[in-house]
């Protein structure tokens, strides 16, 4: 079975390159030789940052000047982890990708020590009951989980990349699996945050599938986590706040109901075309996370249907764009990266957008990009780098030709039935 994403496709008897196409290409759209980034995909992601600027600083004026004295502090402090953010994304997108699949028990490291730091007192700092910042002297404080996403996609990718047909195993396959996303999702589940765990369980859970597990296996692990998630809302009285408030919002429009009524009231009065930039009156402490959670709601208010569809369309491309660098990666630790970091951002947009609309339960979960919260917006920055790194490295022809597998020095590629390659008699690689 292949070890790629969209590996459906070719078991099914998707599109195949014709005989010679790779042959044809020129010499510098090879796979592995690094070419221009996928510019839809940089130029989503830049109107996305620009639009959350804007965003935030709209949506948080009032409790700028109200809590600091200050209208702009939320939005200077957006302004510079954006800064941040797209220094270190134009970084990794100069790096070669193929180094993080050595460095990823490294990332995964720094990412479980980061989680076990929230909890060390003195360290961890605590919000609306919740420990999920750290804060070491005067720096700025910032959220591990957030940079645990993308730590476990990297060392994930890079597990099954080098799995192969071991990951149809229960005892190769599952059992190592569960394990390593267990105590992720333990360490989350501490602070506590359900809703980071859930996006974790989602990535990771996408990840297993897309690499060629047992279907079976896949089912029997969505319906346990089904079930774990069902006795956490059971037994954890925010969390049932967050099911009645979805369920029963209008019974205590002013207790639990609250924030579910006011993000629609914010909607509801945007119409078509919106209040106005700036025009917002829900933000006046009407909407808690005015500028975090529900600043989705903000846009549609000031913006209207309209803004809100842009948004939605930015996202699209550069999901859509992500799931192409997935397509034309050169070996399958990109491309299950790639796919790794589309589910996130895609399941993520999805989950605040269902929650801030009441299609779903609220979870507290930011909009990418959008939401106030440096931690967020800085490794979100990074991942859309890694995305531009693969894409550099890709093949360049249609999305539905295949890539030449290629590996760092040291790394023997694999084909694509996920068994080392085995030299030609002239010298070459199948």
């Amino acid at each position: 079975m292949s070890a790629l994403p969209l590996a459906a496709t070719a078991r099914s008897g998707g599109l195949r390159a014709a005989p010679g196409a790779a042959q044809a290409a020129p010499a510098e759209d090879a796979p592995g030789r690094p070419h221009g980034p996928d510019y839809p995909l940089l130029t989503a992601a830049a109107m996305l940052v620009i639009i959350g600027l804007i965003a935030v600083y709209s949506s948080s004026f009032a409790l700028g000047f109200l809590q600091f004295d200050d209208a702009h502090h939320f939005a200077k402090r957006q302004a510079v982890w954006a800064a941040l953010g797209v220094a270190g994304m134009i970084a990794v997108t100069r790096l070669d990708y193929r180094i993080w699949l050595r460095l990823s028990p490294l990332l995964m490291l720094v990412a479980l020590l980061g989680l076990a730091a929230v909890l060390v007192p003195g360290l961890g700092v605590e919000q609306n009951g919740a420990r999920r910042w750290v804060q070491i002297g005067p720096l700025p404080s910032v959220q591990p989980s957030e940079f645990a996403k993308l730590a476990v996609t990297i060392y994930l990718a890079a597990w099954l990349a080098t799995k192969g047909d071991a990951v149809r195993s229960f005892s190769l396959g599952v059992i190592p699996f569960v394990g390593m996303v267990g105590i992720v999702g333990a360490l989350v589940m501490l602070e506590p945050d359900l809703g980071t765990t859930l996006i974790i369980a989602v990535i990771t859970g996408s990840l297993f599938f897309v690499a060629g597990s047992r279907l079976w296996h896949v089912l029997m692990l969505a319906a346990s986590g089904l079930f774990a998630t069902l006795l956490l809302i059971a037994t954890g009285g925010y969390r049932m706040d967050r099911i009645l408030s979805f369920t029963s919002a209008e019974a205590d429009p002013e207790g639990v109901g609250f924030q579910t009524l006011q993000l629609l009231v914010a909607f509801g009065s945007g119409g078509i075309s919106g209040l106005g930039l700036g025009a917002s009156r829900q933000k006046f402490f009407f909407v808690p996370g005015s500028h975090t959670d529900g600043v989705l709601a903000i846009i549609g208010e000031e913006l209207g249907l309209i803004g809100v569809l842009v948004v939605v369309a930015l996202v699209a491309m550069l999901l859509w764009r992500g799931l192409v660098i997935a397509r034309r990666a050169g070996d399958s630790f990109g491309s299950l990266l790639a796919t790794g970091i589309v589910v996130w951002i895609g399941v993520q947009a999805l989950v605040n957008a269902g929650g801030v609309t009441r299609l779903i339960p609220l979870t507290g979960i930011p909009f990418p990009f959008l939401s106030s919260g440096g931690s967020s917006l800085t490794i979100t920055l990074l991942a859309v780098g890694l995305l531009l790194s693969i894409s550099r490295r890709a093949a360049m022809g249609p999305p539905g030709a295949p890539a030449a597998e290629t590996a760092p020095r040291g790394v023997a590629p694999r084909s694509r039935a996920g068994a080392r390659a085995r030299p030609e008699p002239g010298g070459g690689a199948r």
